[in-house]
């Protein structure tokens, strides 16, 4: 067991809008974001779920050199420092780390750079394709923006990333390398054409091309793939003492996380779920709580039928009798490296308001699925812990438990 860490701060940026507010709002609704999407065209699959309205000239003194995963985590993370009412005049900068997860290098202008490759043209290249698009620059351009310089990284666990960069942060904690640490993930795997094609090839994505806001429907017996998202969350992560020293809020607390490998297939997980049960184990022994205390889930709930259903199988095992789920990706769809913490935002939301969202197109119950799914409307819920699932290719797994300020 080791000393939970406040979340004094959140930022968010997803395709139900900017703000917590508004991803609290879809997620209540019920709401789901996907529609057509131009940047796909022609494509396979040619919808998505697109956070509204963003606008780089937020950030337009990097707006020319960046790709929008890197400008979508600066938003956040600018976001999360306003919300937590960090003194940022007064500040130690070398106290204060930083931590993304990012699920792969963007592509999204690799395209037409390749075509000047082919074609000859080498010295038309921008020698800004390079650092505008490596995983690690969105915690880079964080450091830049803000002036922080304590530890600076980005990890990459394809989709349990945002929920790994967490982890790590409250680790970095622990070992007294820092006071703070801004933590989260940013992904934007809808702007490329080409991780579109490569998803669709290996058939994980919906085809519903001609309902796309139906498609996304984590643990439906209908359901038939994800639904590729974009967005960005960070949160601020502190000390307890150093939150009661400056009198910060604290929202929630984070207070346990678990990491494993199933050491099974590069991109389907072990049916046994050993490894995804590892890591729920190590959050809850690092929380120093049992499965009882904890009074809600919310899934990885991918939407695709082996993972929906080996995650139903694996939680059946561990609890007893499995407290309420809900699975986010039904409104937001599939963010890849962002997912797993903009699911850990809406955890320690669910905490703050006792309520739980339902879950997206939940329609039609899946009857190899025997979990408590909370569908239509929102559930009042009094809940002291909540876990969060994030599982990727490659068969890591995290996972967070976070509980009541």
């Amino acid at each position: 067991m080791s000393e939970p860490v406040a979340v004094t701060g959140l930022g968010l940026l997803t395709p139900a809008g900017s703000g917590t507010e508004a991803m609290w709002t879809c997620l209540c609704q019920g709401r789901p974001t996907a529609a057509a999407d131009p940047a796909l065209k022609h494509m396979p699959v040619d919808f998505s779920c697109r956070v509204p309205d963003f606008d780089p000239a937020g950030v337009k003194k990097i707006a020319w050199r960046t790709n929008r995963f890197i400008q979508m985590a600066l938003v956040a993370a600018r976001m999360a420092v306003a919300d937590a009412a960090l003194p940022t005049d007064r500040w130690d900068h070398r106290r204060i780390g930083v931590v993304i997860g990012v699920g792969a290098a963007s592509m999204e202008h690799w395209p037409g750079e390749t075509e000047k490759l082919l074609q000859g043209r080498l010295r038309a290249v921008s020698p800004l394709a390079l650092p505008r698009s490596i995983p690690n620059m969105a915690a880079g351009e964080i450091a830049l923006d803000l002036g922080v310089t304590g530890p600076n990284l980005v990890v990459s666990t394809a989709c349990a990333s945002g929920a790994t960069a967490l982890g790590v942060a409250k680790d970095l904690l622990a070992a007294d390398r820092c006071d703070v640490v801004l933590a989260g993930g940013a992904e934007s795997p809808r702007a490329s054409q080409m991780v579109s094609l490569c998803f669709s090839r290996m058939s994980v994505l919906s085809r519903r091309r001609q309902d796309p806001g139906r498609a996304s429907r984590p643990f439906d017996a209908d359901r038939d793939g994800f639904v590729l998202g974009e967005g960005a969350a960070v949160m601020v992560l502190e000390k307890a003492a150093h939150a009661r020293a400056r009198r910060g809020g604290v929202r929630a607390w984070l207070s346990g996380y678990g990491a494993s490998a199933d050491a099974h297939h590069p991109t389907t997980p072990d049916p046994q779920g050993k490894g995804a049960a590892a890591a729920i184990g190590a959050a809850l022994a690092e929380a120093g709580l049992r499965h009882d205390d904890i009074g809600h889930i919310n899934a990885h709930g991918s939407s695709t039928e082996f993972n929906d259903l080996y995650e139903a199988r694996t939680l059946n095992q561990i609890f007893d009798r499995p407290p309420p789920v809900t699975a986010n990706k039904g409104s937001l769809g599939h963010s890849i490296g962002a997912a797993g913490a903009i699911e850990a935002a809406c955890s320690v939301l669910t905490l703050q308001h006792q309520l739980i969202p339902p879950v997206a197109n939940f329609e039609r119950p899946d009857p190899r699925i025997t979990l408590d799914i909370v569908a239509g409307t929102p559930r009042s819920h009094g809940m002291e812990a909540v876990l969060s699932n994030s599982f990727g290719f490659g068969g890591q797994n995290a996972a967070l438990v976070f509980t009541r300020a």
